[in-house]
């Protein structure tokens, strides 16, 4: 009590230096004056020095944000960093006020400002990480674990931080090791890491071990909100649905319902056809706090009940919440810069002086299964992973990476793709077999191949992206393209959340924008190269199941298997946000449902009618339903 009462009447009183005036604050959020922000002169900044009774000030601050007055450190805090903007322990305790407050982008931008002043802060470093995952900025949160982990490799909590984005970024295999290697460093079995390890299983399928973790989570650390409501989404995904409810029900006589129990329980409502009582539990909070997913899933229900003018205007709204509270916008000028890039070297006089790997036929081998988001990939790769000679390898991002990392690789000066220049030399002739053996030691590490399959897929959304790659490193491995109606993409795009494609999916212009870049891509190769290529169209799967899976064996050259019919029987979780739909017989309600929202499609027709005649769409009636 006397170390409380001494440390009130000791605070220092704030000097009458004024806090920039409301109206004059940096765009950012952060509450400085921008010419102390974003818009600081860094060198005049380093140059700054403190007093002592702005180190007092600084301390204040820091204090008052432990005791939880965040008025008061915000006041400091912002006081300090007027006069010396680039203070560590200022700009720490200001971060920290942001992220009390949930204003994630202000808190990013500060954060940030910390590590480049000091790179090896381990507090700025892991706060961002974990704030990028909130926003699923994924890219940016696994650059952020890296560092942390390199920072304090001994840490349990940068290899939990390691573990959670490498599972959200499809490396579950990798994810996993770090999750185990968090529990092995602390000696002890955190309920925590226990649940995220738990959700790692589960995007591997192995549905058994990660129940049992959940269950273990639980009895550790009783009534957990997180645990329970990962475990119940478990048995969701798993279609335990009465399971999945009493979990919800567990999580609610805990505390209040929230955005997140509500939006399980109405999927799983939404599961069992309750579709109203799925909306009635969605309307229990106010509109102004649903979040996008909330917003999404109530989209979702509407659609399937009829009502698309409602169903659009949350999709819409659901939308553009999402870029209110800080998610990512499409990257256009850099998609149209790499596009661009990539048709310029793939062209038949470069392509025809470059080598081929060699083909390895002592593991099992790729299929590439293409498509923009949303186009049926899932579909076609629950379908092939139900013979046991293919394994499902889910979204692999391992293109991506080889494409990103080739200059080294290749011991290139240029980027890629001029880095494949390297392969006209005469010492690095074999430089693809060396690309393909990196693509199939993570397969290996990954563990996707199961006993027995002579193959494995790889859905990785606009993986055609790097097409020309591909066919280099896997001149015979076979390239399905799915095709869907370019209409029916964008309704599924706009109801559905992906970072796939610089973000393209943020807007409903953006995602038609990608779509076309990514089909001109195909185009251009198929042009300039010869690939083992075959186009799949959605609506052909729908309609003649059995006769376009014949056809699509016969490409692979697989013996065909009649369970594929009955995809919906594959026990496995598919890792994408059609996992309900793939576990359902197929049902043809999916084909052409952009019939029902064309007045909302107008703004995108004038950018996606060229693709829609080539595709072959044309004469499809876009009559209107309701």
């Amino acid at each position: 009590m006397s170390n409380l009462s001494s440390e009130a009447h000791e605070r220092p009183q704030t000097p009458d230096e004024p806090v920039p005036a409301e109206g004059s604050t940096c765009a950012c959020g952060s509450g400085l004056s921008p010419e102390h922000c974003c818009r600081m002169d860094k060198a005049a900044a380093a140059a700054a020095t403190m007093d002592a009774n702005l180190e007092d000030a600084s301390q204040a601050g820091a204090s008052a944000l432990r005791s939880g007055d965040f008025e008061r450190a915000e006041k400091l805090a912002l006081m300090v960093l007027e006069a010396v903007p680039l203070h560590v322990p200022a700009l720490q305790t200001l971060a920290g006020v942001r992220l009390h407050e949930k204003r994630q982008q202000a808190a990013a931008v500060l954060l940030e400002r910390m590590t480049e002043v000091e790179p090896l802060n381990y507090w700025a470093v892991s706060k961002l990480a974990l704030l990028e995952l909130g926003r699923h900025n994924l890219p940016a949160a696994e650059r952020f674990a890296r560092q942390a982990l390199r920072i304090a490799p001994r840490n349990p909590q940068s290899h939990n931080l390691m573990g959670v984005a490498l599972t959200n970024t499809g490396r579950a295999a990798a994810g996993e090791y770090h999750h185990r290697r968090a529990l092995e460093l602390s000696g002890k079995r955190i309920p925590m890491v226990l649940s995220n390890l738990a959700l790692n299983l589960k995007n591997q399928g192995r549905m058994e071990e990660a129940r049992a973790l959940y269950a273990e989570a639980d009895a550790l650390e009783p009534g957990n909100r997180q645990t329970l409501l990962g475990w119940a989404q478990l048995e969701e995904a798993d279609r335990n649905l009465s399971e999945a409810t009493r979990l919800i029900d567990r999580v609610e006589e805990i505390s209040r319902p929230s955005p997140a129990t509500r939006q399980t329980r109405a999927a799983i409502l939404g599961r069992e056809r309750r579709f109203e009582e799925a909306l009635a539990v969605l309307a229990e909070s106010d509109d102004r706090t649903l979040r996008p997913i909330e917003l999404l899933e109530r989209g979702r229900l509407l659609d399937k009940m009829g009502r698309y003018d409602e169903a659009w205007d949350d999709f819409a709204t659901g939308k553009r919440r999402a870029i209110e509270m800080g998610a990512r916008t499409y990257r256009e000028d850099e998609a149209n810069a790499t596009a661009e890039q990539l048709k310029s070297f793939f062209v038949q006089n470069n392509v025809e002086l470059l080598p081929r790997a060699g083909l390895r036929d002592d593991v099992a081998q790729p299929i590439f299964i293409l498509g923009f988001p949303r186009s049926g990939t899932t579909l076609l790769e629950q379908s092939l992973s139900v013979s046991p000679l293919i394994s499902a390898g889910d979204e692999l991002p391992m293109v991506h990476e080889i494409a990103a990392i080739m200059p080294r690789l290749l011991n290139s000066p240029h980027e890629y793709p001029g880095a494949l220049a390297e392969l006209w030399m005469g010492d690095k002739l074999e430089g693809l077999d060396a690309l393909r053996d990196t693509y199939l030691q993570r397969v290996q590490q990954m563990r996707i191949v199961e006993d027995g399959a002579r193959m494995f897929t790889d859905k990785m959304p606009l993986n055609e992206v790097h097409l020309g790659l591909i066919g280099l490193m896997f001149p015979k491995a076979p390239l399905i393209h799915v095709i869907r109606h370019p209409l029916d993409i964008m309704v599924s795009a706009m109801s559905n959340m992906f970072t796939h494609g610089l973000f393209c999916g943020a807007e409903l212009e953006s995602a038609a924008k990608h779509l076309v870049l990514s089909h001109e891509l195909v185009a251009h190769y198929r042009a300039n190269m010869p690939l083992n290529y075959l186009a799949v169209h959605y609506e052909d799967m729908v309609d003649d199941q059995e006769a376009t899976m014949r056809r699509v064996f016969d490409f692979i050259d697989m013996p065909f298997d009649p369970h594929v019919l009955k995809f919906e029987e594959n026990v496995r979780f598919a890792r994408t946000a059609s996992y309900a739909q793939v576990t359902e017989r197929l049902y043809d309600r999916s084909r052409y449902r952009h019939r029902h929202y064309l007045k909302h499609l107008e703004p995108v027709l004038p950018i996606l009618q060229p693709l829609i005649e080539r595709l072959g769409y044309g004469s499809e009636p876009n009559v209107s339903g309701g």
